[in-house]
């Protein structure tokens, strides 16, 4: 029997007006177990991700926050294990899930992109120091004492869910991150959405936050085998630059070696041939999130000299009035 604590508020981001929100709140009205309340905020369109979720969490009349994506159909447990996990671990703050490994879009990025995110996840399940809004659970009273989503820092989608997560970790609260908690992604990616998304949407703010030493430098993506991945696309596109045919097929085996698992998961879910494609898109989202991480560090750099010389000239003026 569901107790008080237990009850659910699914609060859906909706301001775009996506193709696929019938979808979405299909699954929620079918799901088992589903949300008592459910709150689609699609007021005022073009409202951020992150304010919307705020407003739709101001609203939620339940102890339980769970944010889903207007492009993520649940599962039909995916309720059943939120209440389960917080049940079984009072001391939870929060938990998350994941893509299952079905995309709904058939053609070769969408199912490189999403099957990325599902196996990334499936990866790193457990304790986990950042969180995920596409289909992630909070207590009310922790998002509320929080202060929810940096709306300001976010005004639109970027990594405001993953810095929600770096602060519950720094406030000691636990988070868990369970795959078994799935939702299938219902959106088309493009090559040039897929770039865009993790060169400015996500690789330079969330770089940004390690270096400012705000969010855990080995989270999901972040992770050992993700930097040499990185060190190995790098590798690759510089030695066929500089026409070192030999570090080049190195590089390459050593790239396809580290993430073996993941072109298995995509062989055994969309066949070879997008297996073979999706090694030439994961080279380009490595080195992708490469260059990003290159000019967050520049960005960081600046911001750091430019912080330096406004104390020295600060120091300099204070020297000049004393000695006056």
């Amino acid at each position: 029997m569901i107790g008080v604590m237990d009850r659910l508020a699914a609060v859906v981001p909706a301001t775009d007006r996506p193709p696929t929100l019938a979808a979405c709140l299909k699954a929620l009205e079918a799901a088992a177990e589903p949300p008592e309340q459910v709150i689609v905020v699609s007021e005022p369109s073009g409202l951020g991700p992150a304010a919307a979720r705020n407003r739709g969490a101001a609203r939620a009349m339940c102890e339980l926050l769970v944010f889903v994506d207007s492009d993520v159909a649940v599962h039909p447990d995916a309720f059943v294990r939120i209440r389960e996990t917080f049940a079984r671990n009072p001391g939870v703050a929060a938990v998350f899930g994941s893509y299952d490994d079905d995309p709904a879009e058939p053609d070769l990025v969408s199912g490189f992109r999403n099957l990325l995110h599902h196996h990334v996840h499936t990866q790193a399940a457990g304790p986990a120091s950042t969180f995920w809004a596409g289909l992630g659970a909070i207590r009310a009273d922790v998002f509320e004492e929080l202060g929810g989503f940096d709306e300001r820092r976010y005004p639109w989608p970027s990594v405001e869910d993953i810095e929600l997560g770096a602060r519950l970790h720094r406030r000691g609260h636990s988070v868990l991150l369970d795959p078994g908690i799935q939702g299938k992604h219902l959106k088309r990616w493009t090559l040039a959405s897929m770039i865009r998304t993790d060169f400015s949407k996500r690789g330079i703010p969330w770089a940004e936050l390690v270096l400012a030493g705000e969010s855990d430098p080995g989270a999901l993506n972040l992770g050992l085998r993700h930097r040499l991945s990185a060190l190995a696309s790098t590798s690759l596109l510089v030695s066929l630059g500089l026409r070192r045919y030999r570090v080049a097929a190195a590089s390459a085996a050593a790239f396809t070696a580290l993430n073996r698992d993941f072109y298995v998961l995509v062989a055994r879910r969309r066949g070879p041939a997008q297996a073979g494609g999706g090694l030439v898109l994961h080279l380009t989202h490595s080195l992708t999130a490469t260059a990003a991480a290159v000019v967050a560090g520049l960005r960081h750099a600046g911001h750091r000299n430019r912080a330096r010389s406004a104390n020295r000239n600060s120091e300099q003026r204070a020297g000049k009035v004393r000695s006056e």
